[in-house]
């Protein structure tokens, strides 16, 4: 056996794969070959950066520790998705394609025997084919209708990788899941799988400010507050207030009757004449001469 070699761990899996029947198999097949082609060539991984097995309805892909993990996360984010995407939006209902994704990082060995393919021995090797195998990330995918696939990292993936936020990696839509194995349980991250949870214990759906939430709800935003009048308005326009007509006088008035009504602003040194009624209602409000109704002689006659 040769010396086990640090290596990312990509593992994926077709779901219903044994539904189908064989020419439709062969199709799902060819296709996740491509969809990992394509993928990888994205994240910038060469040919002999790689080794891959066919597992029938997946594959395993050992990723040499050259490539940064952060640009294969990045792709299986974003091309993997939408690769997905094209081929389901054109094939039929019995050929749609949705996968189960793993990616880890540890230690395997390569035990090649005569005459046989394969030969991967590796603990980090057996424990991510747990969780891809999990019920957890089974029901993470089922639950998740109108999406492609659905990803699980190792801890070792997220404490390292994920939670770091590097670019294009939002640690936020990783969800924390116990996955119970027959050795123990195992703590994987979940992306994307509508749970709700936060990424510590996977329950609530943390607030944001504004009264919306991390999980994609808002709330009506407040109607919009209707424009401050401008100091000082109109007295034709404005309506006196409530409590009766408000006066403001400046300078030495001399007030000799009629009656005046509305706010009265900046009557400075000038005379008002005729019967003045301050507050409440007078008689003869309704029958108040035409030329004085409302209005006022400025110092220089003019009327204002």
């Amino acid at each position: 056996m040769r010396e086990p070699v640090n290596r990312t761990i990509l593992l994926l899996d077709i779901e219903r794969f044994s539904r189908r029947d064989d020419v439709v198999q062969a199709v799902l097949r060819r296709t996740l070959n491509t969809v990992v082609d394509r993928t990888l060539v994205t994240a910038g991984v060469e040919a002999t950066q790689q080794y891959r097995e066919d597992r029938g309805d997946g594959l395993i892909v050992l990723i040499s520790g050259d490539v940064a993990k952060t640009a294969v996360l990045r792709a299986l984010l974003t091309v993997t998705p939408e690769l997905l995407h094209d081929h389901n939006r054109l094939a039929s209902g019995g050929a749609q394609m949705r996968l189960r994704m793993v990616l880890a990082a540890g230690e395997v060995a390569h035990d090649p025997q005569a005459g046989t393919t394969g030969g991967l021995v590796g603990h980090d090797l057996n424990q991510a084919f747990r969780l891809l195998d999990s019920d957890a990330l089974r029901r993470a995918l089922a639950g998740q209708a109108d999406e492609h696939c659905v990803l699980a990292v190792s801890t070792p993936v997220y404490e390292g990788v994920v939670r770091h936020g590097h670019h294009g990696i939002r640690p936020e839509l990783f969800r924390r899941t116990e996955v119970t194995v027959k050795d123990g349980v195992l703590s994987a991250w979940i992306q994307g799988d509508g749970g709700g949870g936060t990424a510590a214990d996977g329950g609530g759906v943390a607030e944001v400010a504004g009264g919306g939430s991390a999980g994609g709800g808002s709330s009506p935003s407040p109607a919009p507050r209707p424009p401050a009048h401008a100091q000082g308005p109109n007295p034709a326009s404005a309506p006196p207030p409530s409590g009766g007509a408000v006066f403001h006088f400046h300078g030495n008035p001399v007030v000799h009757g009629s009656l005046v009504g509305g706010d009265q602003h900046g009557v400075s040194g000038g005379h008002v004449t005729g019967n003045v009624i301050l507050g409440g209602s007078g008689p003869g409000v309704g029958s108040a001469p035409a030329d004085r109704g409302g209005e006022s002689r400025s110092e220089d006659g003019g009327r204002s």
